[in-house]
């Protein structure tokens, strides 16, 4: 009878866990989409450009410019 009760608590607790998580993850799926369009045009604007996106915004200076 005990084992029982265990074995309940436990899949109890796994299903609060999911539950949990599922209800964060219909918060954050905005997000992620968000960081995925900003990724995707990041992406574009290199291959556009033909530089990594850091030499377009300016946080790392060319190699061109060094010497």
């Amino acid at each position: 009878m005990t084992q029982n009760h265990e074995t309940v608590k436990n899949v109890i607790d796994i299903m609060s866990v999911a539950a949990a998580i599922g209800s964060f993850l219909n918060i954050l799926t905005p997000v992620f989409g968000l960081i995925g369009a900003v990724w995707t045009l990041m992406r574009i604007a290199e291959m556009v450009t033909g530089k990594p996106f850091s030499e377009i915004i300016g946080w790392k200076k060319s190699d061109a410019s060094n010497k």
